[in-house]
């Protein structure tokens, strides 16, 4: 088997927890985050339990940063890539009438430009009719929260990219799909991580329906 995932917002969570399934069932890890010591201990964890996995530093909001992080994920895992997985967010508290602007623009560059600057910098080399593009959403896109109102409006913008690329992208052997996570992640509850990366991988499998409702019946 020679598949290979791609994770964006890599660290502890749903992101290593993803890494850990995709790399069991015999995927290649490539990990991008901004904090070169974080990679680092993400591959050594990773490569103990039998995994290939590398870390690429990259930092969402730039686009530049973005393009040359995908560039070297390329370069290390070649030209055919099975699933990118978007799981970066800014979590900035604040309602809308006292965030500042500039933060609530970079926030939105982390929450949904990001996601886009990958699909488009990843999309001529992602295998068609297998490949998946897979966005971690959120229960603020369906029921914002004005004390996080920043991050209500991007999880509310990702969700609508999800289904404008899936609509584009679908007739083109492309899946795109979001998981819309209605709860806070916690280990040892419905929502860890390790279960949500499950239902991510069942995404990938199936590639089905463009969003999926991660919530307690």
């Amino acid at each position: 088997m020679n598949k290979t995932i791609i994770i964006i917002g890599a660290g502890k969570g749903i992101s290593y927890e993803a890494a850990r399934h995709f790399g069991m069932k015999g995927y290649k890890v490539a990990l991008i985050s901004r904090t070169l010591t974080s990679l680092q201990g993400l591959e050594k964890d990773l490569a103990s339990q039998g995994i290939t996995a590398k870390g690429f530093q990259g930092d969402v909001s730039s686009v530049s940063s973005m393009k040359e992080a995908l560039s070297a994920v390329r370069s290390e895992f070649g030209d055919k890539m099975d699933a990118l997985l978007y799981n970066a967010a800014a979590i900035r508290p604040g309602q809308p009438t006292a965030i500042n602007v500039e933060d609530f623009i970079y926030d939105f560059k982390v929450n949904v430009a990001g996601a886009l600057v990958a699909v488009q910098e990843i999309l001529p080399f992602m295998k068609k009719d297998s490949g998946s593009i897979l966005l971690t959403g959120g229960g603020l896109a369906l029921n914002p929260n004005a004390d996080v109102a920043s991050l209500s409006v991007g999880k509310a913008g990702l969700r609508n990219l999800a289904y404008s690329l899936n609509q584009e992208l679908s007739p083109k052997g492309i899946y795109v799909g979001t998981l819309t996570i209605n709860g806070f992640v916690q280990e040892d509850t419905y929502f860890s991580g390790d279960k949500i990366a499950g239902a991510l991988f069942e995404m990938h499998e199936k590639k089905e329906e463009v969003e999926v409702v991660y919530e307690e019946a």
